[in-house]
């Protein structure tokens, strides 16, 4: 386990390195070590980039995984199925039909109400999935179908109400849902950091609950779990999680399917092992994402929500293929 966390922290770092180094402009080794260091010998027209433009754009990239990460576990744990992710909850369509809401109602909306609009679409969208499912108690599988109703109901909502937003600010949607990490700021980052620190240190603290409802409803019962109590409080940590993630940088999908499963190949069932390393795999997974939509086609760039896209699609594909097997 420590040889592994090693590993990832390793991996996350070269990552970062090279995030700062290569773009549109891209830097030698010498003056990335330079411009880190505050050595005098450092360019404005360096310092600018990468302090300014690539630092918050990386450390955002960052935050984004971990906790794509961390809340796609919750969900595989809570759901009992190797194909659950967030957006089961329905907080990715939420997102995406409020947003789409927004621009259609305002016509011009100002910049900050996006993020706002997909964060409040995303938690009304969960609740509505949580309560629903309700009859005197919660099951998994009510909670699987009734999300998959209702996110088919909001994307319909969301391709209706495309159809009669001002074509300008209908693309700048949906470039915002295709989930990137391009507008970073620090004061984003901050935002979203202060926003993420309890839900997540509830999220790892809750790995021994999250070990026994796994096992299922009735043999967590008898161990003494009150189950219904337990699913709706991690449920509301992912939902706090991930509408978070919207709200910074859009809809970018498979994070939360791809780095879980990964995490239990490498470190086994346990949740306490799971999550770091969890969160580790789904911020490289992000800050590489972003990396490769940066240099592939400079000086266009690839939204990182496209390029998970591209990595999770064959991923979410084997998965499908394994549980044939196993039937």
């Amino acid at each position: 386990m420590t040889r592994l966390l090693a590993i990832l922290i390793l991996l996350l770092i070269g990552l970062i390195l090279a995030s700062l180094a290569f773009g549109d402009i891209p830097l030698s080794w010498r003056e990335l070590f330079e411009t880190i260091t505050g050595s005098p010998e450092a360019s404005l027209q360096n310092v600018t980039i990468i302090f300014d433009l690539r630092l918050p754009r990386v450390l955002l990239a960052l935050l984004v995984g971990a906790a794509l990460a961390t809340a796609g576990t919750i969900a595989l744990a809570v759901m009992r199925n190797p194909l659950a992710e967030p957006g089961v909850l329905g907080i990715n369509s939420g997102a995406a039909a409020a947003v789409m809401f927004v621009i259609v109602l305002l016509q011009d909306p100002p910049g900050a109400l996006l993020p706002a609009a997909g964060f409040l679409g995303a938690v009304v969208m969960a609740a509505a999935v949580y309560l629903l499912s309700w009859r005197g108690g919660t099951s998994s599988l009510r909670i699987i179908l009734i999300g998959i109703g209702l996110s088919s109901l909001a994307s319909a909502a969301t391709t209706f109400l495309s159809t009669f937003g001002d074509i300008g600010d209908v693309q700048r949607a949906m470039i915002w849902l295709a989930g990137s990490v391009y507008d970073a700021n620090i004061l984003k980052v901050r935002l979203l950091f202060f926003w993420l620190i309890i839900p997540l240190a509830l999220a790892w603290i809750s790995a021994r609950e999250l070990d026994l409802i796994r096992f299922g409803d009735n043999t967590a019962r008898s161990l003494g779990q009150r189950v219904d109590l337990i699913r709706g409080v991690v449920i509301l940590l992912c939902t706090l999680i991930s509408g978070a993630t919207v709200a910074a940088a859009g809809l970018i999908g498979f994070v939360g399917l791809v780095a879980p499963h990964v995490a239990s190949r490498l470190v086994g069932p346990s949740h306490a092992r799971i999550f770091p390393v969890a969160a580790l795999i789904g911020a490289s997974l992000v800050a590489a994402a972003d990396l490769v939509g940066r240099v592939i086609m400079a000086p266009a760039q690839l939204p990182a929500g496209i390029v998970t896209g591209l990595i999770g699609a064959p991923f979410f594909a084997y998965l499908l293929w394994g549980r044939r097997h196993v039937r």
